[in-house]
């Protein structure tokens, strides 16, 4: 005997509403459906767990079916089933949640994130693709009449006992729209299962594939004789590495389950994070550093979300500090507060709590690896400073967790901590002022005489060479004392660590100024400035550099930058082309009589000190090769 009846909704209304915006993209239909197949699967476990299910339970795969000539995807489970009243209040009571009252009910004798669906809506998203859904079912309770529901989008609905049906269980049974029929394509619906259901804790069957089995003999080479038979197609992995205790998980676990998230990524993570925590929320997962170039770019490959291991989503800003999604990996956790299309992230302390805590994990995991082999840590570093500078300049108490054990490079190849350098240049490299002066490279090749002119002086050169460093800079200036950081060809190596002696000029302040237009004249006035230092003869007798406020002030608005790095940053490039007085050279230049020959001497100079920081381009680089052989 069939019924009729009309769904309590609120409003006539309420399937549009579902289609258009309670879910952000309608190929979640399967997620939830799926979901729902678990979660019934689940239920029936517990139950049988706690002695109130009995049966067969060696089988209990989901079965996702795509027929093409019907235009029908049935969704099939044997999980715990619906009576007919119990289909009349889980369906035609919108937002009426059966799991939550599952879990009410049970509370105090199941784990309640066995259970994913909190909100009772999932179901009604197969309207989203499908013009009529039909539901047969049998509940696993003992004397049970099997039942089908029918619905066609309208408030309206059929329901009927039937006696037809001997399989304990739910089967979905979609009737797709016209305009959704993309989704009875066998290749996308798997690609959406692979993409949602990965790693839902039930197997779930789609169609089957070819596999070969060996017959336990051999041909007449020797070879084992193998049948291609078919098998089904499980697409899943119910039982993921982080559902495991990393004490029963291998270094070569961890990088097949990498390999199983990520089978485009070729390069082997450097390290992973085993996250395991029940209070206060419940939180699991896995995180991997992988290596990082020196260009800080948003990686293809994200973190990807789950909710008792069902996909979320791969957009994970709100969930964790921006600075670590670069790392790659899962988060799962039932305490992360979504809505009901379970696609966006809804206001939540505990959120807070979450990113919170994988940061205080990050910054030990780090510490951790520094302390246990420092010589294999100081080996990753140049492939993860990206991602620890990123952590240090956004994230105060990442800062105060892994600053000491961050390392700095220098150009000889070797590693300190912020303390060991301090101790390394705190007598040495300290100016007039007493303020400890930091001298950097961005380029070892491009910028190797200054870099030779300060070792020369007893002084040491870092390496900083990523986009990011001109921020990471400033920000350390900040929090180091009496600290200083310079480039080296910020200016000549005496005026960066202004030290009370000085040299005395053989070139009296009248000869400079005679001297000083005839350099300018070879020149850019407009891009360089002429002045006189008195440095050591063996110095080179010109040099270029570029003044550290303005450098740095331009290439941090590369990286983007708006109020004054905005404004420098559209300033033309400044030098400083620096005149060693004391150089034979520029004496010569002074005394040459000829002024022809004077001013190709002080060309030749000047063009010499420009090709050295590879500004001597075009016709500029012609001649002077050309005045060279000359002059040769």
């Amino acid at each position: 005997m069939s019924a009729t009846g009309k769904i309590n909704v609120q409003t006539e209304n309420i399937f549009p509403i579902i289609k258009k915006f309670l879910y952000s993209d309608n190929e979640i239909f399967l997620r939830e459906l799926v979901s729902n197949a678990v979660d019934a699967t689940q239920k029936l476990k517990a139950l049988s767990r706690m002695g109130e299910a009995t049966g067969d339970l060696t089988d209990v795969t989901i079965e996702v079916e795509v027929d093409k000539s019907a235009k029908t995807i049935t969704i099939k489970d044997k999980g715990i089933g619906m009576t007919k009243d119990e289909v009349e209040k889980y369906i035609t009571q919108i937002a009426f949640s059966g799991a939550e009252e599952f879990v009410t009910k049970y509370k105090d004798k199941v784990d309640k994130n066995v259970v994913i669906g909190h909100f009772g809506l999932g179901f009604y998203s197969a309207f989203m693709v499908a013009k009529k859904v039909e539901i047969y079912s049998l509940s696993y309770k003992a004397g049970s009449q099997a039942v089908r529901w029918e619905c066609d989008g309208s408030p309206e609905y059929t329901i009927e006992e039937i006696s037809n049906r001997s399989q304990r269980g739910t089967n979905i049974v979609l009737h797709i729209a016209d305009d959704c029929e993309e989704y009875l394509d066998n290749f996308k619906i798997e690609g959406l299962l692979k993409k949602y259901c990965k790693f839902l804790p039930v197997e779930i069957k789609f169609g089957t594939k070819k596999d070969w089995v060996d017959q336990g003999e051999k041909d007449d080479k020797g070879e084992p004789k193998k049948t291609e038979i078919e098998v089904d197609n499980i697409i899943n992995n119910p039982a993921p590495a982080w559902t495991r205790k990393p004490a029963d998980l291998k270094d070569e676990d961890y990088k097949a389950f990498y390999r199983e998230l990520y089978p485009m990524q070729f390069d082997e993570p450097l390290f992973h994070i085993h996250l395991n925590v029940d209070y206060p929320f419940n939180l699991t997962g896995i995180l991997y550093f992988p290596k990082l170039s020196n260009k800080l770019e948003m990686p293809k490959d994200r973190i990807q979300l789950y909710c008792n291991q069902v996909f979320v989503t791969d957009n994970v800003e709100n969930i964790v500090p921006d600075f670590l999604t670069l790392l790659r990996g899962v988060i799962d956790s039932p305490d992360i507060p979504l809505n009901v299309s379970r696609s966006y992230l809804q206001a939540d302390g505990n959120v807070k709590k979450i990113s919170s805590h994988i940061t205080t994990k990050v910054a030990s995991k780090l510490e951790e690896l520094f302390k246990k082999d420092r010589a294999d840590f100081e080996k990753k570093w140049d492939d993860i400073k990206i991602f620890v500078q990123y952590g240090m300049i956004s994230d105060e108490k990442f800062y105060e967790k892994i600053n000491k054990v961050a390392l700095l490079k220098n150009t000889d190849g070797k590693y300190f901590t912020f303390e060991e350098y301090q101790n390394l240049i705190n007598t040495n490299q300290v100016d007039k002022n007493n303020k400890t002066v930091y001298l950097y490279a961005t380029n070892v090749q491009e910028q190797h005489a200054y870099i030779d002119a300060a070792k020369s002086r007893g002084y040491d050169v870092l390496i900083f060479d990523t986009m990011l460093d001109p921020h990471y800079i400033n920000h350390l200036e900040s929090k180091l004392k009496d600290a200083q950081f310079v480039r080296v060809d910020g200016d000549t190596i005496d005026n960066l660590i202004k030290k009370e002696e000085t040299n005395s000029s053989k070139l009296s302040e009248e000869q400079q100024n005679q001297l000083k237009p005839i350099i300018e004249g070879t020149i850019s006035k407009e891009q360089f400035t002429v002045q006189f230092e008195n440095l050591n003869e063996k110095d080179a007798p010109m040099l270029i550099t570029r003044p550290e406020f303005m450098r740095r002030m331009k290439d941090m608005n590369q990286l983007g930058g708006g109020g004054a790095m905005g404004f420098y940053g559209q300033l033309p490039d400044m030098y400083n082309l620096v005149v060693n007085a004391n150089h034979p050279l520029i004496t010569r230049i002074l005394n040459e009589g000829d002024s022809e020959k004077q001013t190709a001497l002080a060309k030749q100079a000047t063009d010499l000190a420009l090709l050295s920081q590879g500004l001597l381009k075009g016709e500029s680089l012609t001649n002077f090769i050309k005045r060279s052989v000359e002059l040769i």
